[in-house]
């Protein structure tokens, strides 16, 4: 979190300067000046059509046209052709999808009778919410709901007469200019914008050429503090980054579509982002889950990979805090960095030096299965969620609660400052040696997490240490209780040996398993959750029991090597 946030009652003074901010923006955006300001100059009507390349649900869309909306884990049943905007939602989340017209793509994909349906309920929107209104027009809101206007526009109003067209085009124009009005912070501001530009994009006329020059200047800016050099986006979310890059590959073709060139500052980002995207996909397709991102549906991954013109280059060992590790059949991801702080850490996870591990191309550890989109519960973004070490049962940083998580979002308060990452390769083997002060302030212990690959043999060889910093050792004898976690994806079964220290993990379907062996104090397995495909499903964890002194600190050690031969389950009750 931001330095400042730690002193007592910032969080609250930050909340409440930033609420009666957002009250005036508000009260100003849903007067009747603003609402004449933003509705001119008129554009001249639609413009070219974008074309979002994320994959589209054609089931999805024939469960609206029988009644039945589906979003974000709740249903909404309003009976063919009914109106869903007269209704209370189930909850605030689906709300929120509903009004940002993501299932929009999945109705259209229906074929024509989802186009006349696409229609119907635009023009219901626009009856009903299409002055303003303080949810509906929120930035949250507003940002998808520009994008996935914009690329339905024409579509839908292919069999619209040229009044609704033109009401279609006039509320589109003036939701683009409230969203450039809106700001909003640094977190969103490159989404915001790129979602402005492809909203005028998609329009036509002198008006709407000037809000593309507009929206593409606050792109420009917006996309130099949310990349990172080296690639991947500053909230550390994989899921982010690939969701960035598909909407400015969606930028890109529709101003090819214009016959103009993209920025530089568009194209690099495409560049840089691809560069993530190839990173953060694993053996099975999906994405590395960490820092509040699903692994997301292999197909829809595969969507955004289909851009990257230099997919055939080798993945970087490191990107965006990030190693990676890779064996014949094993490949590891961790976390080597500190997570997002400030506006950026609003799905931000702290869980320092997490890993995941995927074993013959099936998940076998999991980093970190949170989702903003998929279960939303702010407990499984701290460290006991994530397949990392924590001391004391103490959270090594959490979501803000309360007025100013009301306000400001759950951003994470108290998360790990700097990390210390190095990394060493020779022939056959990686070494990778990483280590935070996350627990330094409250314990004086530093948590050191090494890992050796064995690329040929298939072997991780890890150890979880914690180490007595130099004002702790020799005066502080209180042994604290550490444990390590392993949490293991839905698919995989697991069972204690006889010996209490080894664990067998199978994945669905194979025949051999691997072990999971350590020299722990207490191994045991306990339920765990994971979210995939905005479906939250129980799993097991693995944790490993210890004591460290405050003086001396311990260590724990641990193998991850396969069993060379398919074997029976061991009899020892978990």
């Amino acid at each position: 979190m931001a330095p400042t946030l730690r002193l007592p009652g910032a969080a609250w003074g930050l909340a409440a300067g930033v609420w009666t901010a957002r009250r005036l923006v508000d009260e100003w955006q849903g007067s009747g000046p603003y609402r004449w300001t933003v509705g001119a100059p008129r554009v001249e009507g639609l413009g070219v059509q974008p074309r979002d390349l994320r994959p589209a649900d054609p089931e999805a869309g024939r469960r609206i046209l029988a009644g039945a909306f589906v979003l974000a884990g709740s249903t909404l049943a309003v009976g063919p052709r009914g109106d869903p905007w007269d209704r209370p939602s189930p909850d605030r989340r689906f709300a929120t999808a509903l009004h940002r017209f993501g299932w929009m793509r999945d109705l259209l994909a229906a074929g024509g009778e989802g186009v006349t349906e696409g229609l119907r309920l635009t023009l219901d929107w626009l009856r009903v919410f299409g002055a303003w209104n303080s949810f509906a027009w929120s930035p949250e809101v507003l940002e998808r709901r520009v994008f996935n206007l914009a690329c339905a526009a024409r579509t839908i109003c292919a069999g619209a007469s040229d009044a609704e067209t033109g009401r279609i085009a006039a509320s589109l124009a003036r939701q683009v200019r409230t969203l450039l009005d809106q700001g909003g912070g640094p977190a969103r501001a490159a989404e915001r914008a790129c979602a402005a530009a492809v909203g005028a994009a998609a329009l036509s006329g002198k008006a709407a050429e000037r809000l593309l020059a507009r929206a593409l200047a606050a792109l420009d800016r917006a996309l130099d503090d949310t990349l990172a050099p080296e690639g991947g986006h500053a909230s550390r979310s994989p899921q982010a980054a690939l969701e960035l890059l598909f909407d400015l590959a969606t930028l890109d073709e529709a101003l090819t579509q214009m016959g103009r060139p993209a920025p530089e500052a568009v194209s690099r980002g495409i560049d840089r982002l691809a560069v993530a995207v190839r990173f953060f996909t694993l053996a099975d397709g999906r994405l590395a889950a960490f820092q509040g991102g699903e692994a997301l549906p292999p197909g829809y991954v595969a969507a955004a990979r289909a851009q990257d013109v230099l997919a055939d280059r080798p993945v970087p060992p490191a990107c965006n805090g990030y190693q990676r590790l890779e064996g014949q059949a094993l490949q590891l991801l961790a976390d080597a960095a500190p997570p997002a702080q400030g506006a950026w850490s609003a799905a931000a996870c702290g869980q320092p030096l997490a890993l995941e591990a995927l074993a013959g191309g099936k998940r076998l550890i999991v980093g970190s299965g949170w989702s903003p989109e998929g279960s939303g519960h702010g407990a499984l973004r701290t460290v006991d969620a994530a397949s990392t070490a924590s001391l004391g049962d103490q959270a090594c940083g959490a979501p803000l609660q309360g007025f100013p998580a009301a306000v400001l979002g759950p951003r994470l308060a108290d998360g790990c400052g700097a990390t210390v990452v190095e990394r060493r390769e020779a022939p056959g083997a990686v070494w990778l040696e990483m280590a935070h002060d996350g627990w330094a302030r409250r314990f004086g212990l530093r948590h050191e997490r090494r890992l050796y690959l064995d690329v040929t043999g298939d072997e991780v060889r890890g150890e979880d240490r914690f180490t007595a910093l130099n004002a702790a050792k020799g005066s502080d004898r209180r042994f604290i209780p550490f444990t390590v976690r392993f949490h293991l994806h839905p698919d995989v079964s697991a069972l204690i040996a006889r010996d209490r220290k080894s664990v067998l993990l199978k994945p669905e379907g194979d025949d051999a398993g691997w072990w999971l062996r350590n020299d722990a104090l207490d191994v045991s397995l306990e339920p765990s959750v994971y979210c995939q495909d905005g479906e939250a499903r129980r799993s097991q964890q693995i944790v490993l029991r210890g004591q460290a002194r405050a003086d001396s600190g311990a260590r724990v050690r641990w193998k991850l090597s396969t069993a060379a031969a398919p074997v029976d389950p061991p009899k020892q009750q978990a």
